[in-house]
């Protein structure tokens, strides 16, 4: 499996098999890492700019490709985005990928017992880092909730397992349900005055 600068697992063997469509492509097949980040890579946009910014890996004009879609249509389809230096692809879906929880946020103002901000509930996982020690491979991220994550970095549990979200996930989560019910109750000027003497 993949691991971290520390040692400790990442819950995969290939984080590209969890990655999706490249943050940068745009829906009409082109790069915008390219375009809105030049300076970082100057080689690489006079490359895409010369092709007319086209993302160096899908072909926009082929159908099938990625190119001008939101995700890829059969598995023949799948891009190959190692390929491309300034690849990147991090999951916007806010459930743990490896026990379906799902988010549950309180607003900033809520703090916990000891004064600190409450923890949310879900924590982006990276699935790739330096490979050499100097050097970020590409940025491949999901989400899981804080039990799956401690489990993938203590232990051999992987991503793939198929389980169910942890008790203390689903009673945090609960707990978290009930403040927004309490939240989006109403509340007369009335009662308020009432609670508040």
């Amino acid at each position: 499996m993949e691991k971290t600068p520390r040692g400790t697992s990442v819950g995969v063997d290939d984080p590209y098999a969890f990655a999706g469509v490249c943050d940068y492509l745009t829906s009409d097949g082109r790069c915008r890492y390219a375009y809105d980040h030049y300076q970082h890579d100057p080689e690489f946009a006079r490359e895409r700019a010369a092709h007319d910014y086209a993302c160096p890996v899908v072909d926009p004009e082929s159908e099938g490709s990625c190119g001008g879609c939101s995700s890829v249509a059969n598995a023949d389809d799948v891009p190959e985005w190692g390929i491309c230096p300034h690849f990147r692809s991090r999951n916007h879906d806010r459930e743990c990928v490896r026990c379906g929880l799902e988010e549950r946020r309180i607003g900033s103002e809520h703090t916990g017992a000891d004064g600190t901000g409450i923890r949310p509930l879900l924590e982006e996982h990276h699935l790739s880092y330096a490979r050499d020690g100097r050097t970020l491979s590409h940025e491949i991220t999901v989400y899981l909730c804080r039990w799956c994550h401690a489990k993938v970095h203590g232990s051999w549990a992987r991503i793939t397992d198929d389980v169910a979200p942890d008790p203390e996930a689903l009673a945090a989560q609960e707990g978290r349900r009930s403040r927004e019910l309490e939240e989006a109750a109403f509340e007369t000027a009335a009662e308020r005055v009432d609670r508040e003497d």
